[in-house]
């Protein structure tokens, strides 16, 4: 059984099959899709303007992506009704990546505010920056919140959390 069933969170083995090869990644940004059951919903391949996600022979059908086309603009992101789509640029800098990230919690966050980063389980595992937010378009499309992350962690971290200010409860 899949660790996705029984966890919630997707394999290691899962994970790697949805991330692009170490020459790819090398290119500047790129979509990951990490939907790994098979349900009704293909809105991701309509928001893709270049075809880096390919057609669906079945509405069921797992996304699969064409990464020598995808150009990272993060479109499909705000599109994924699962939460399902990162885009990643691991050519950001020397020590730091960019990671785009589906966020549909209010209050948005601000542009250099610090947040801790959370791998697939919730779980702290750096400290990050909000470099972006890019407001959803009605009705349908998710915020997205781009935020600077320790390199190591590009493939890692897929959300992240709002501090705390100091002497605020909530």
């Amino acid at each position: 059984m899949s660790t996705l069933v029984t966890t919630g969170v997707p394999s290691a083995q899962e994970i790697a099959g949805v991330t692009p090869p170490e020459e790819r990644r090398a290119r500047g940004p790129y979509a990951t899709i990490e939907c790994f059951q098979r349900i009704p919903c293909d809105p991701c391949h309509h928001s893709c303007r270049f075809g880096a996600i390919q057609e669906f022979e079945d509405i069921n059908d797992i996304p699969k992506m064409d990464w020598s086309r995808c150009t990272g603009c993060g479109l499909c992101v705000a599109a994924c009704p699962g939460l399902a789509i990162f885009v990643v640029d691991e050519t950001y800098s020397e020590t730091e990546c960019l990671i785009a990230i589906p966020y549909e919690f209010a209050p948005l966050p601000a542009k250099g505010q610090e947040v801790d980063l959370t791998d697939r389980a919730g779980i702290v595992v750096a400290e990050g920056v909000v470099q972006r937010v890019v407001a959803g378009k009605k009705p349908s499309g998710t915020p997205v919140v781009w935020v600077s992350a320790p390199k190591i962690m590009a493939t890692v971290v897929r959300g992240f959390a709002l501090r705390k200010e100091a002497g605020v409860h909530g």
